[in-house]
């Protein structure tokens, strides 16, 4: 028998094709019927299989014992996670309770539907998640210039002649904030067609190796770079606003603001020469259907806010934005933004602060940069419980050494999760959910960043076992029961709307937010589930289309060109680009790097994923090892302010000199956790090295990039 659904374990979205004999998998394949990624498929699709067999995922919920972990029933974790909460808030007050949600639950739409109610039952502004990790920039770019931070703009992939990917790497993510399946198969089809791919990145990445061009550049420096080109496009008199001429703010403010950043002010501290600079701008506004594209290198710095906003304004004045071939907006189905108002999160920036730094809250979330300090610092409103769905903080955020430490200082930790991983060792119960492939997949957050307007709906494969729980129920069952011991009107109206939730189930309530979606002007072709059910594939619903001023938030429906919280923002920017200019250069910096087998730490207990040499070395210039009188393979002591990890170098030319690079996602090496796989290959956490001290001040997103260290020989 065949099954097709869409992958979950990435944002690609990619179809597969699943032969099964009805109790389990034969073998997996890319649906070559699926109108997106028409046959591909990567290792991770394969690798379905290894989580749904892996004999240490979790099948029934752990309770932390004198003894160590012990199974405890569903309904005596529910009550006695619910009591302890309640007596918590109780007693130190609302705020003392902590939610965090990894990067997976964006991966599950019923983990998402569930989630309001369980924010609504536990009330605190103590909130976190993985996108302060990420993508805040980008959201909150989006934010404040159009008006909502769901409201992500995605490059024009089939359409576009001539694409610069900045601090990207879409053949190893898979696209990242860009939902494409097969995007090595769309780049190269750029060339194919007589077009032009540029990347700009400290390495040479696997992308790198497919372009036209590629252009080293300075970790931190993606804003001294962009400025550059937003200050020729005025300069030379470039910019073309087309249609948006007549919806936009600000753009009398602008050129001012980008005097001082010509392209012969910031070459130095770029990397790059003023000449090339120029050109990269000319030969950008000159394309007919171009897209300048940024991502995780350009998010994740002290300057992402400000990066992200600059993005847009290149693609805005260059004349490729909401048009064919550029950056343009997704039409999803189920129209997130539209449905703000229904689901009680129209976005927000500074309506509350983090106790200790003061640090403004954005999108009703703190950024993860805070939490360890929030739980380590005594006094009111100190966070006391933390409860964490689909999430791996200890190797997620910055300084995860800190947090491992502070969280044995909880007086409760609650994890809904598959795996007893490196943070869920340190709870004191796991409510792990069932296999990707015992429940439904729709990819409600993934159509927000469609490159092509697609819906598909995709059944469970398998029933669940006899007694087990998914992230849907328990997540409501735990929020429904935390607000009944409450009490009063408003905790009761939430556990009402929580049981009501649960009694109509995941597939329903998908249903009605198709239906309410179209009622405010989404979903035009009226789609239902079992309209989407009907078709294995999916529904291709067209390539993106201008829908501009319309899908705008702000009043009278206007771009806000030059928000003024940006604007202010430029003179940090201009003065860390003048130190790093007088800078001797003798500083290594260390970014990140993602690896298609491995995006996640969550991936590392596949056998698949993990066949095959150690990846996770230290990739390094050779000028810099032979000036530390280091060779291939040395096991070398990599330290920053905050810790040192001791790693093997691999020495590579495809490093920009002065810069270091470590994967994503390792560190398996802790005591406790429960991956048999992992642990065999465990690596070392790069967030053992990052630092919580050093974020982005604007939007909040933690700085993985550019963090200065000193790499040594072992001892």
């Amino acid at each position: 028998m065949k099954h097709y659904r869409t992958c979950c374990l990435c944002e690609a979205f990619c179809g597969l094709e699943i032969e099964h004999d009805g109790r389990r998998v034969l073998a997996i394949r890319g649906d070559e019927a699926h109108p997106l990624s028409r046959g591909h498929i990567c290792p991770k699709g394969v690798a379905l299989q290894d989580l749904h067999d892996d004999p240490d995922r979790l099948r029934q919920p752990q309770k932390r014992t004198a003894l160590g972990f012990q199974p405890v029933s569903w309904e005596a974790a529910y009550d006695e996670i619910a009591e302890r909460i309640a007596a918590i808030q109780n007693e130190h007050g609302t705020d003392s309770v902590a939610l965090y949600f990894g990067n997976p639950s964006v991966h599950s739409f019923e983990t998402l539907l569930a989630l309001p109610a369980l924010i609504a039952a536990v009330g605190s502004r103590n909130r976190y998640s993985a996108s302060s990790a990420d993508q805040w920039p980008h959201m909150f770019a989006a934010y404040m210039m159009f008006g909502n931070h769901l409201l992500f703009s995605v490059p024009d992939l089939e359409r576009t002649d001539f694409m610069v990917i900045q601090g990207g790497n879409p053949a190893v993510s898979n696209g990242s904030l860009m939902t494409s399946g097969d995007p090595v198969g769309k780049l190269k089809a750029i060339r194919k067609r007589g077009g032009k791919l540029i990347v700009i990145d400290p390495r040479r990445t696997e992308t790198a190796k497919l372009a036209d061009e590629h252009h080293f550049l300075r970790p931190e420096s993606d804003a001294w770079l962009l400025a550059a080109v937003v200050h020729t496009l005025f300069a030379e008199k470039r910019t073309n606003l087309g249609h948006l001429r007549g919806y936009v703010d600000g753009l009398e403010a602008l050129e001012a603001a980008f005097a001082p950043f010509s392209p012969e002010s910031v070459a130095t501290a770029v990397g790059i020469e003023a000449d090339t600079i120029r050109r990269l701008a000319r030969e950008f506004a000159a394309a007919k259907r171009a897209v300048w594209y940024g991502r995780v290198g350009l998010c994740t710095q002290r300057f992402g806010g400000v990066a992200a906003w600059l993005l847009n304004l290149v693609n805005i004045l260059s004349g490729h934005f909401d048009t064919p071939g550029g950056m343009m907006f997704p039409r999803p189905a189920i129209d997130l933004p539209r449905l703000a108002p229904f689901v009680g999160e129209r976005g927000g920036y500074g309506r509350w602060r983090s106790r200790v730094r003061g640090v403004p809250e954005f999108a009703g979330e703190l950024p993860v940069s805070v939490l360890g300090e929030e739980i380590e610092t005594p006094g009111r409103g100190q966070i006391r419980a933390l409860i964490t769905v689909c999430g791996n903080p200890v190797l997620s955020i910055p300084n995860g050494g800190r947090l491992e430490r502070a969280l044995s200082q909880l007086d409760l930790f609650v994890a809904f999760d598959m795996y007893r991983n490196e943070s869920t060792a340190h709870a004191d119960f796991i409510l792990p959910p069932g296999s990707p492939l015992e429940r439904a997949h729709y990819g409600l957050g993934f159509e927000l960043l469609s490159v092509r307007n697609f819906s598909q709906y995709s059944p469970p494969l398998f029933e669940p076992p006899s007694g087990a729980r998914g992230d849907f129920e328990s997540v409501l069952e735990v929020a429904e029961r935390i607000a009944r011991r409450k009490g009063g009107l408003k905790a009761r109206a939430i556990a009402a709307s929580a049981w009501g939730m649960r009694r109509a189930g995941a597939k329903r309530l998908l249903d009605g937010s198709l239906k309410l979606s179209r009622a405010v002007g989404g979903n035009r072709e009226g789609l239902t589930v079992a309209k989407l059910e009907a078709v294995d594939h999916g529904i291709d619903r067209g390539p993106l289309e201008s829908v501009l001023p319309q899908r705008l938030h702000w009043t009278k429906q206007r771009i806000r060109l030059h928000p003024p919280e940006l604007l202010a923002d430029l003179r940090r920017v201009r003065l860390a680009m003048e130190e790093a200019t007088a800078a001797d250069g003798s500083q290594l910096l260390l970014i990140g790097r993602r690896q298609l087998r491995g995006n996640n730490s969550w991936m590392h207990n596949s056998t698949r994923l993990m066949r095959g040499k150690d990846r996770c070395t230290l990739l390094m210039h050779p000028r810099d090892a032979e000036e530390r009188g280091l060779d291939e393979g040395d096991a070398v002591v990599v330290r920053s302010r905050v810790g040192a990890v001791t790693v093997p170098i691999e020495l590579s030319e495809d490093m920009m000199p002065g810069v270091v690079s470590l994967p994503h996602g390792f560190g398996h090496s802790r005591e406790r956790a429960q991956l048999a796989v992992a642990s065999r290959n465990p690596g070392v956490s790069a967030n053992d090295l990052t630092d919580d001290l050093v974020f982005d001040t604007l939007s909040g997103n933690a700085a993985f990039n550019g963090v200065p260290v000193s790499v040594d020989a072992g001892r």
